[in-house]
């Protein structure tokens, strides 16, 4: 692997990944909208800033003029936020990514990696179950295994490899969202009690570092049409990991299980949690405490 395209370079997985891939030697064309972030950011002299957004991906081969060893393609609007529930712009990021995985094609891109999400699997839950209540996340992870299918199907008639990666919850520096662990990790640096679900479900978040390092190996080695779950490989309860944040940061934090219904059991069993390790030898080694504290050190230093 040589040459890659990022796209959603100034993203907070995209970020993470082009150093990665650029610490690595490799070249890479990052793809974003906002100039001032793909030329500030100091990626250095092997990142090729490219100015782009979702109307023009059809049409990404124009600007870049060499064969590429691998399309990313993490781009994807809305974020964890009110947006998961708006289907229109859900589908918009669907065609996007449909649009890129052409662009790819065009540039005859040896493979394609196409950043999914975990909820991706409760979808494939939902699909064998009748008995099941749908959650505005339900319009953002159908969008995410609609685009999944149809590169994959693009991706096979264009004779190019295609990989997925279903990522779960990244947390680390850079990432301010208002997702739920940094709302537990402030309550425990402020000492307020943190509101929470019952959490006798299997649950998973993954450092920033392990995510990029798996996108990478994914590139350089996973093998096509397997989609890789990127977590850990063994699991802990919602409530457990929460209760390690809390440990790690203030042990006296009060953590207020089964104030909330569950909304949600993920089944596990509908991926493969070592089949990335057996492929290409990857695994999570962030050590979660220090990542934790590091985590909730910088979201105070941001007035978070």
């Amino acid at each position: 692997m040589k040459t890659v395209v990022v796209t959603g370079a100034t993203g907070f997985i995209g970020q993470y990944l082009t150093k990665e891939l650029l610490a690595k030697g490799i070249k890479v064309y990052g793809i974003g909208t906002d100039i001032r972030k793909l030329t500030t950011t100091g990626f250095g002299e092997n990142f090729i800033p490219i100015v782009a957004d979702f109307r023009v991906y059809k049409n990404l081969a124009r600007y870049i003029d060499e064969e590429i060893d691998v399309f990313y393609h993490l781009a994807w609007q809305g974020g964890f936020t009110e947006a998961l529930k708006d289907y229109s712009l859900q589908l918009d990021n669907a065609r996007a990514a449909c649009d890129a995985l052409v662009s790819a094609t065009e540039m005859k891109c040896k493979k394609f990696v196409y950043a999914g999400t975990v909820n991706e699997i409760e979808i494939n839950q939902f699909m064998n179950n009748e008995r099941f209540e749908p959650r505005n996340t339900c319009i953002y992870a159908s969008a995410k295994v609609a685009a999944d299918m149809i590169c994959r199907t693009l991706a096979h008639n264009a004779g190019m490899e295609f990989c997925s990666a279903l990522i779960p919850l990244p947390y680390g520096i850079g990432n301010a969202s208002r997702q739920l662990i940094n709302t537990v990790i402030k309550n425990c640096y402020t000492g307020q009690p943190s509101k929470l679900i019952t959490g006798n479900n299997q649950y998973d978040i993954a450092h920033i570092s392990d995510v990029s390092r798996a996108l990478y190996c994914i590139g350089e080695s996973g093998k096509t049409m397997k989609s890789y779950y990127i977590g850990h490989r063994e699991l802990k309860t919602f409530r457990e990991v929460v209760t390690q944040i809390r440990d790690a940061i203030n042990p006296d934090a009060e953590l207020r299980f089964g104030e909330y219904k569950d909304s949600l059991n993920m089944d596990y069993s509908y991926t493969d949690l070592d089949e990335l390790y057996n492929d290409t030898g990857f695994q999570c080694e962030a050590d979660f405490v220090k990542t934790i504290r590091e985590q909730a050190e910088w979201l105070k230093s941001i007035n978070y």
